[in-house]
């Protein structure tokens, strides 16, 4: 009996998430008549350090991957999950990524449309459109759509949004290897109290931005 119930309601959960999915190709739908559709999103635009990185993604007219969502909504497992089954389905895709010497030399926002039109220029498939998070980026030929909350909007978005958020979190990773003592595994370069404490008593490193940190740095000098 119990069984019976544990059935029943997984099947609710996975009919309203495939409703949910259906709701999220909108966009895609109203916009069907271009034959590639692009999602675009970006991850790392706040924090102190490493990079920023933008997605962008291509998924087929018949997309049928669940659980896309905004990588924030989403746990890292099954962002990591999610990120095999888009790159292994996707018609194409790519990331871009700006390091934070470039970032403190032009600003994070033209970092931000720099990785974008990486990511953009790397992919194997022409798109007609771009389905953007609510940005418009420059210098872009193709038309743009800059759709705010979009990876909350749209399954191609979202699913940017997951390459973006999974590849930016694999760099920082590594980073906390080679400077284990920033813990960069744990906040991932964000600005948390625990962060922002360890400059302070140690100072910034190489992949720190210089740019978003010079306050800290200030106060750590004051003290």
């Amino acid at each position: 009996m119990s069984t019976k119930k544990i059935t029943e309601k997984q099947k609710e959960k996975l009919q309203a998430e495939i409703k949910r999915t259906e709701e999220l190709k909108a966009y895609e739908r109203e916009y069907g008549d271009y034959k590639f559709i692009c999602g675009i999103d970006e991850a790392g635009r706040g924090p102190l350090a490493g990079p920023v990185v933008a997605g962008a993604v291509i998924l087929p007219k018949d997309c049928d991957i669940l659980y896309i969502n905004d990588s924030k909504k989403l746990s890292e497992k099954k962002r990591e999950e999610l990120y095999e089954i888009i790159t292994k389905k996707a018609v194409s895709w790519a990331v871009g990524i700006v390091e934070q010497d470039v970032i403190d030399k032009i600003n994070i926002l033209q970092a931000t449309y720099e990785a974008m039109r990486q990511a953009i220029n790397k992919l194997s498939v022409q798109p007609d459109i771009l389905l953007n998070d609510a940005v418009t980026i420059p210098d872009v030929t193709i038309k743009q759509v800059p759709i705010i909350k979009g990876d909350a909007k749209s399954i191609s978005i979202g699913a940017a949004s997951i390459l973006a958020k999974v590849t930016r979190d694999r760099i920082m990773q590594d980073y906390d290897k080679l400077y284990p003592q920033y813990q960069f595994g744990k906040h991932k370069g964000y600005g948390t109290k625990e962060h922002t404490s360890i400059i302070k008593e140690i100072g910034p490193c190489p992949i720190h931005r210089k740019t978003f940190i010079k306050k800290i740095v200030k106060a750590s000098e004051k003290e």
